[in-house]
C-alpha cells in the first residue's frame, strides 16, 4: 500500500509544473465583442496591420520605435493594460514579439480584440 502512495506522490510531484506551463488568454464571445462599443479613449490598442506594419490607437509606429513608445506610454500609466488586435494575415511570431514588447515596457494585462466578422481567415 506505501509502495503505490509512493509512486503516486512522485507522479504528481513530476507533473505539477508541467501543468503551469500555459498561456492563460482569456477571449470574449465574439457576441459580446460586437456588442461592446468602441475602445474607450484611455484604452490603449496596439494593432498589427495587413500591410506589416504595428500602429498604436491608430497611429502608425515603425517596429524599431514600438519599444520606446509603449513605455513612453505606459510609463505614467497606473493601469497597464494593452489589448493587441491583429490583422488575420499576420503571423503568430509577429503577435508573440508585440506581446514580448509590451512585457518590457511593463504591461501586465495583454487583451486581444477578436477579427470581425467578415474578416478572412488565416492562410
Amino acid at each position: 500500500m506505501i509502495d503505490i502512495m509512493l509512486v503516486m506522490l512522485i507522479i504528481f510531484m513530476v507533473s505539477q509544473p508541467l501543468a503551469r506551463m500555459a498561456l492563460d488568454i482569456q477571449v470574449p464571445p465574439q457576441e459580446t465583442a460586437a456588442a461592446k462599443p468602441a475602445a474607450a479613449s484611455n484604452q490603449i490598442v496596439l494593432e498589427l496591420t495587413a500591410d506589416g506594419g504595428y500602429a498604436i490607437n491608430t497611429q502608425p509606429v515603425p517596429f524599431d520605435q514600438l519599444d520606446t513608445q509603449v513605455h513612453a506610454i505606459f510609463d505614467t500609466r497606473p493601469a497597464k493594460l494593452l489589448f493587441i488586435k491583429s490583422a488575420p494575415m499576420r503571423k503568430y511570431q509577429e503577435v508573440i514579439d508585440a506581446m514580448d514588447v509590451a512585457r518590457g515596457a511593463g504591461v501586465q494585462v495583454i487583451g486581444f480584440t477578436p477579427a470581425e466578422k467578415g474578416s478572412p481567415a488565416n492562410p
